[in-house]
């Protein structure tokens, strides 16, 4: 099986299952605690139906639309991922490349194993660069300044982090930044050689923002949750979010809302956009679906910023449904860090346009010729 006898998310997850050693896979499949809220974010979209109209000229379809000050071809894009470089040895890079040739945007992670500058350069496609609150705040700053200076087009800040979920899938893996052969894990780095090959064989692991300012970024062994739990500020409050708004002047989201009341808080901060978001089921477990949340939100802040659905998106009906409840874009990470897993930029860019025809085909058989018609007369809430 390769990546062209993939069809579908199920299919490139399955791949990817196959191509990764087994911390590796996991740290991207995992959720918290009883993993009830990663399920939850995918199946919760059973819950609306999507209503067609016929008897419509569907011979062009637009696809565009406008988020984060970005026009982009297709109402999806790339959210930020850390540690992007264990799934495949082109990580981000692969990722940015695939995200430019399928215009629209593509989200770097504080945790890349790439700079800000050499992603900045890399592509003219579309960027957003994702911050977290340090407990060194002189560095938030620094990477402000040096995303303005490498082109970078909006920000976001994750705020749900604070403290790292329950990733049980992790302890028991033995996930370390970088991999580190143990007797746990020797066997299955030994049944992947191909993974384990190209990862001796090209450039070692570092998280290469952070590299020359914090030890865990170095390249000694820890656990992702050792390193959120030493780097992040539990002291993050609205006035840092209001602070780090202003320093950057630009579109700016803020990730990890999910109530009315702190969508309300980042209009009121200055924010242009809130991504609607449980960090994937790694954080909270018991957090309602993103899905969920769209209608809400958009009917309290009606124009006031632009509401961006984050998590469980598998399918092009997935995107549909979000547009339809409101929200401008959606963003996913697992997907095309499942088809980077299976088959590195090649897998990404096929991933991306499996799910881009589902959209078109969609929109055509919902009798949309364009975003800005799937409205919410088309989308219903099965009543259970």
């Amino acid at each position: 099986m390769g990546i062209n006898d993939c069809n579908n998310i199920t299919d490139f997850r399955k791949l990817a299952r196959r191509r990764l050693p087994v911390p590796l896979f996991h740290y991207i499949d995992g959720g918290s605690d009883d993993e009830m809220t990663l399920r939850r974010n995918t199946t919760a979209f059973d819950n609306y139906s999507l209503m067609p109209q016929g008897l419509v000229d569907v011979s062009a379809i637009d696809m565009t639309t406008r988020v984060l000050g970005q026009k982009i071809d297709w109402p999806l894009f790339l959210a930020p991922t850390g540690l992007t470089r264990l799934f495949h040895h082109e990580g981000e890079r692969a990722v940015a490349r695939a995200a430019a040739k399928a215009g629209t945007i593509y989200s770097l992670s504080t945790l890349s194993a790439v700079s800000i500058e050499e992603i900045g350069a890399l592509t003219t496609g579309p960027k957003m660069f994702q911050i977290y609150i340090h407990k060194d705040r002189g560095l938030t700053y620094e990477f402000i300044n040096r995303c303005k200076a490498a082109g970078y087009n909006a920000m976001c800040l994750t705020v749900d982090t604070i403290v790292a979920g329950n990733r049980e899938r992790d302890l028991v893996t033995g996930m370390t930044t970088p991999p580190k052969l143990t007797l746990a894990s020797l066997l299955s780095f030994a049944l992947h050689p191909a993974w384990t090959l190209n990862y001796l064989t090209h450039e070692k692991f570092k998280l290469a923002n952070v590299a020359d300012r914090i030890a865990a970024g170095t390249g000694s062994s820890s656990s992702v949750i050792d390193y959120i739990n030493a780097q992040f500020d539990r002291s993050l409050t609205w006035k840092d979010a209001e602070k780090a708004i202003a320093a950057w002047g630009g579109p700016f989201a803020i990730k990890g809302v999910m109530s009315v009341a702190d969508a309300k808080r980042a209009a009121e901060v200055g924010a242009s956009a809130v991504m609607v978001s449980n960090h994937g089921g790694r954080q909270l477990d018991s957090a309602p679906a993103p899905i969920d949340c769209i209608a809400p939100i958009v009917d309290a802040l009606g124009d006031k910023l632009e509401v961006i659905l984050d998590g469980g998106v598998r399918r092009g009906t997935h995107v549909l449904k979000a547009l339809a409840l409101g929200a401008k874009a959606c963003s996913m990470g697992r997907p095309y860090l499942y088809g980077l897993a299976a088959g590195g930029q090649a897998g990404v860019e096929r991933v991306l346009a499996r799910l881009r025809a589902e959209v078109e085909r969609d929109m055509a058989l919902m009798g949309c010729t364009s975003v800005a018609q799937i409205t919410r007369d088309k989308v219903e809430r099965i009543q259970s």
